[in-house]
């Protein structure tokens, strides 16, 4: 049952078909099957890319699609109603991408069109085991060192990075780390290859969901990463990964609210076959209103997500609805995809049916991208400046 669209052009309605043609075809009969297996999927990856999906919101000269914010986050949306891990991979490349195309120099963005081709895969490596919430706490760090430190041609770089999605799979990350002691001011950001020498992984994470997903630490032992490499200044990492993840909050959100719409689809198609006492159980009155709080909640969320949306793509402020976006569409998700199981009682609880990995899925959405209490914390700073003014 998909979710019905309004898109401002033909070419993205063309857009979501394909995309609904890839997901019935290509992913929906290996998702269960990799998930049980936590088989990462990294054909899947370059198959997405090769169709142009792997850069949608990037200007069409850089390799990307040229697609407004709006729709992208509907194609995500619907990836994400039949295999969520692929959706936040989606999601976490498009991610990796922004620092080199909104930051990069002339000579360093002509990278990009690699990176948006399809063939690679990103990462995006800012979180450490101390540093989760508080991102300007990083203690990894990167030494200029080389023909005169000041002018020094090389970066050595030391520490670990955790819970990376794509860890030991992409074939580049965003690294940001420490270049001075001044606390968020001296984060840097850097452009590293995925297999460089003193680049190693830890094993995959054992996780409660999206397991067909890739999580691992990096640990860098004396990385030497070309000073080239660098984007923008030293010190100017840390407003670069707070100004890409507004945008990745959304991608989140988009994935959570077409996790939320897989698992109502599920339910409704249950509810409408399943017969006790001599018809339909969704004719029951108490079910029926639970599935209409479901369907609710899941618009209620896609219209928030796209309301930021439209507003980044016309180049307004969108930091608070960002949050407020990934907070409510997290929380629907959660909500809704623990109704679906409800919904198809004990068959719920079992693997026979994908409604329990959906729910499984859907916590973590509450937590990476900033949880949601930190969520809570950015919109309150938002409605305090706006106050201020």
């Amino acid at each position: 049952m998909p979710a019905e669209r309004m898109l401002p052009t033909p070419e993205a309605e063309d857009l979501i078909e394909l995309t609904r043609e890839l997901v019935s075809k290509e992913l929906a009969p290996r998702a269960a099957p990799a998930e049980e297996a936590a088989a990462f999927p990294r054909d899947i990856f370059r198959l997405l890319g090769r169709s142009g999906l792997l850069g949608l919101p990037y200007p069409e000269e850089d390799g990307g699609g040229g697609q407004p914010y709006e729709v992208y986050l509907q194609v995500l949306e619907e990836i994400a109603s039949v295999w969520a891990s692929v959706a936040v991979g989606v999601s976490v490349h498009t991610l990796a991408c922004y620092p080199l195309s909104a930051f990069g120099d002339q000579e360093q963005r002509k990278q990009l069109p690699e990176l948006l081709g399809g063939e690679l895969l990103g990462g995006y490596a800012l979180s450490e085991a101390h540093a989760g919430s508080d991102a300007g706490a990083l203690s990894t760090r990167a030494v200029l060192r080389g023909e005169g430190e000041v002018g020094g041609d090389h970066y050595l770089v030391n520490g670990t990075k955790t819970w990376i999605t794509h860890g030991g799979e992409a074939d580049f990350y965003v690294l940001f780390a420490r270049t001075s002691d001044e606390g968020g001011k001296g984060i840097s950001c850097f452009l590293v290859e995925g297999q460089m020498p003193g680049l190693t992984f830890g094993p995959p994470e054992r996780k409660m969901g999206l397991t067909g997903s890739t999580t691992a630490q990096l640990h860098f032992d004396n990385v030497r990463v070309p000073a080239e490499w660098r984007l923008a200044d030293e010190g100017q990492g840390f407003p670069i990964a707070l100004s890409a993840l507004d945008s990745g909050r959304l991608g989140i959100a988009a994935c959570a609210v077409g996790l939320a719409q897989g698992a109502l689809d599920h339910a409704v198609r249950y509810a409408t076959e399943r017969e006790q006492f001599g018809r339909p159980i969704i004719a029951n009155q108490g079910l029926a209103f639970l599935l209409a709080d479901m369907a609710a909640a899941v618009e209620s969320a896609r219209a928030t997500y796209l309301e930021a949306a439209r507003r980044k793509d016309r180049g307004l402020p969108f930091g608070r609805q960002a949050s407020i976006a990934k907070l409510v569409a997290t929380d629907a998700a959660m909500k809704v995809t623990i109704d679906a199981v409800q919904v198809l009682g004990g068959y719920g609880y079992t693997r026979d049916f994908p409604v329990e990995r959906y729910m499984r899925e859907a916590k973590v959405m509450q937590i990476f991208e900033g949880t949601n209490q930190i969520q809570r914390m950015v919109i309150g700073r938002h409605l305090a400046k706006s106050v201020a003014k």
